[in-house]
């Protein structure tokens, strides 16, 4: 059975594992709670606990348990998993490997350090954006581009494109282009792109330099939506194009 865990922190969402968990559990506990969040379009720092006496998962409870992994992927900030089941441990520190946020192992025992963890601020994203009432996306990056930067953009943008199916726009503005923190966010970058540019029917990029002006003429092959290319102190003009 899953249990919702009461009086957590604000922004930390609980449940708490006990007996034998079936798929049931699953689609009557765990499934509405990210659900609701993903709706709302936050970000969830969950809590996961594993009982003194969890017994383990029916087939059909494994399943899901992968399946909601995959679909949720994003929506996560960060993920606490305690437990004192020895393979519980090792597959969540090899899975955690994997994902792109952070995950810490604890046992039962420092229930309270996981809580703490999960309290904790996370470092502030480099790229700043917001989606406007209208569906039109400003983005502004600060500092070298991070793969979790590109996976709360999604949390962000990903609930509106279900609800309406596009976004009437983005605009991009950058004063000098800060580059990636590694390889990795640089591809991370691309897959953002990947997934979403068939949902923006117009880009506006407001920026400075040679650079700014090869990624337009880049993006104009590879993206769907329509790209025009702004001087950065003309910003407010390509708002303006982009909501027109």
């Amino acid at each position: 059975m899953l249990k919702k865990i009461e009086n957590l922190p604000a922004n930390v969402v609980g449940l708490r594992a006990e007996g034998e968990i079936t798929k049931e559990d699953y689609e009557k506990t765990l499934i509405p709670l990210l659900e609701k969040e993903h709706r709302r379009g936050g970000r969830v720092r969950f809590l996961y606990q594993f009982a003194p006496d969890f017994t383990g998962f029916t087939t059909g409870a494994m399943m899901d348990d992968f399946q909601i992994g995959m679909k949720y992927l994003r929506l996560f900030e960060k993920c606490a998993v305690v437990t004192d089941t020895e393979w519980i441990q090792k597959s969540v520190q090899l899975f955690s490997s994997l994902t792109p946020f952070p995950v810490q192992v604890f046992k039962n025992e420092k229930l309270t350090n996981a809580i703490d963890w999960l309290s904790q601020s996370i470092i502030e994203s480099n790229l700043k954006f917001e989606l406007q009432d209208d569906g039109v996306l400003i983005v502004h990056p600060k500092g070298p581009l991070r793969r979790e930067d590109f996976d709360q953009l999604s949390s962000l943008i990903d609930p509106w494109i279900e609800t309406h199916h596009h976004l009437n726009g983005m605009v991009v503005s950058i004063d000098q282009f800060p580059g990636w923190e590694n390889v990795g966010s640089f591809i991370h970058h691309f897959e953002f792109i990947n997934a979403h540019h068939r949902q923006i029917r117009r880009v506006a990029l407001a920026v400075t330099g040679v650079l700014p002006e090869i990624v337009s003429k880049v993006a104009s092959h590879f993206v769907e939506a329509e790209v025009k290319q702004f001087p950065y102190d003309k910003t407010k003009d390509a708002i303006a194009w982009v909501k027109g």
